[in-house]
């Protein structure tokens, strides 16, 4: 009971991070309330809808949760306590910074998805590769976000429904979702599953302190290293993706902000909702570190039913078959609740790119049927493996946003280093990995991998200083000719 207190800080750290950080990041971007948003300036009955404030933050809460907060920091907990920190200090510095930035970025630019906000503060070249690197890495992830809950909804029905008549059923569900105006299914149904989720965390974590059989990170100190002697940095930041920053998350944030009806929610649902994802990495990674006794516990558990076995095992035994079954669809409705947004908004973007309306339906379909395609194709490559394309490509994606939000702020004399900082850290950690990693990347020893990882981050905070004080804009006019709304 001890070492609970370790939990109750770093959540407590959260609340206090999000009143004090968040309000002075919203006050840095300059949020107006005054200033009509895109969901009443280009309301169309399908994507720009205006819908109540907590339902936007229930569904942005799952559309950016995904599986990342739960399997993220299971495999991050065998890492040690450091998990926690980065959890904690990644979600409120550069996590809820970068959701909050994409977010309302999206707001001051009519309701752009992604590429279009990078182009209007790093130029056109930017724009268009980030338009293929987001539509890529919106099918990877769901792909991912099919996989996972088809294996774990297929350890709870192993005589009736079999791993592929879920994914089959998953993926029906993902067509449809995707193609309906958002407040229809999204709308209606996602505020639901935001309940259970929260129930879930909540259940869980009071369940760590009553529990008589759990021990608060039993066979886990400050000394502890990964079981493999896997370099904690910069792997655990690639790992614990979702539950602390995510790139993912700035495809999913421009969703909701075509259903804001004013600017000053920007931080409770953008901010909020990743401090809300932060809380439940916290309980997953306290759950992964605790419930087996330490890190080589953990590690044989992964490999005997990778993460899914973890959450099946732990939520079961913390709270009984009920509870338990409860917890587990908390999990599961995690990534659906993802995946049917990553082919939405995979949609969206493409749309954007020829300007092609998407009222009618055959308009959605025609966009909607080679993306699923796409995917079920990926289904047939092997889930560890699209993990990692995901966890890298994920993170260097987080990398761009927040550049793009340090160089929104710099043109506009305005406090860039909210951005700038973990801009830079990222940088950092997504080169050294790609130099790192021998299966993804180039095999580099680690001290070579982090030193071309820090060089690449200095060289671009330089380009960054130095193209920024070429561009002068006035307080409240976009970049490359864009009109604010």
């Amino acid at each position: 009971m001890s070492n609970g207190i370790y939990f109750l800080l770093a959540t407590a750290g959260l609340i206090v991070g999000y009143i004090v950080y968040g309000a002075f990041v919203a006050k840095v971007f300059g949020e107006n309330g005054n200033r009509p948003t895109p969901a009443i300036t280009k309301a169309d009955g399908v994507d720009y809808v205006v819908m109540p404030t907590w339902k936007v933050w229930l569904v942005q809460l799952l559309n950016i949760a995904g599986v990342g907060p739960v399997f993220g920091p299971i495999l991050g907990a065998l890492y040690g306590p450091t998990a926690l920190l980065w959890i904690v200090i990644g979600s409120i510095f550069a996590g809820a910074v970068h959701d909050y930035m994409s977010g309302m970025l999206s707001i001051r630019y009519g309701g752009c998805n992604l590429p279009v906000i990078v182009g209007n503060t790093l130029g056109n070249v930017a724009k268009n590769l980030m338009r293929v690197f987001a539509v890529v890495l919106l099918v990877l992830v769901g792909v991912v976000f099919a996989k996972a809950p088809a294996g774990l909804l297929a350890k709870m029905t192993p005589d009736v429904i079999t791993y592929n008549a879920w994914l089959f059923i998953i993926f029906g569900y993902y067509f449809i979702a995707t193609i309906m105006p958002i407040d229809k299914i999204i709308g209606r149904l996602y505020p639901i599953f935001g309940a259970v989720l929260m129930i879930m965390a909540v259940g869980m974590s009071v369940m760590m302190f009553i529990s008589s059989d759990f021990v608060f990170f039993d066979g886990v100190s400050w000394a502890s290293h990964h079981p493999k002697n896997l370099p904690l940095f910069p792997l655990v930041f690639i790992t614990i993706a979702c539950g602390a920053l995510s790139g993912f998350h700035s495809t999913q944030s421009p969703l909701m902000a075509r259903c804001l009806a004013n600017e000053r929610f920007g931080r409770p649902v953008f901010y909020g909702g990743m401090i809300a994802e932060g809380f439940i990495g916290l309980v997953w990674a306290t759950v992964g570190m605790s419930f087996y006794h330490g890190p080589d516990g953990l590690l044989a558990a992964i490999g005997n039913g990778g993460p899914a076995a973890v959450v099946h095992e732990s939520a079961i035994a913390l709270m009984g078959g009920f509870g338990g079954i409860l917890a587990i669809l908390g999990v599961v409705a995690l990534p659906i609740t993802s995946g049917d947004t990553a082919f939405r908004a995979a949609r969206l973007t493409i749309a954007e790119v020829f300007n092609y309306s998407q009222r009618p339906i055959p308009s959605r379909l025609i966009l909607a049927v080679p993306l699923f395609l796409c995917g079920i194709i990926l289904c047939q490559v092997g889930f560890a493996t699209i993990w990692n394309y995901f966890g890298w490509s994920n993170q260097s994606l987080a990398c761009i946003t927040l550049w793009a939000g340090a160089m929104y702020l710099a043109n506009r004399k305005r406090l860039h280093w909210i951005c700038t900082v973990p801009a830079f850290f990222m940088t950092v950690v997504c080169v050294s990995f790609i130099c790192f990693d021998p299966k993804l990347g180039f095999g580099m020893p680690i001290h070579i991998a982090n030193s071309v990882g820090l060089a690449a981050a200095v060289c671009a905070f330089v380009l960054f200083i130095l193209y920024s004080s070429k561009v002068t804009v006035a307080p409240d006019e976009a970049v490359e000719g864009v009109k604010e709304i």
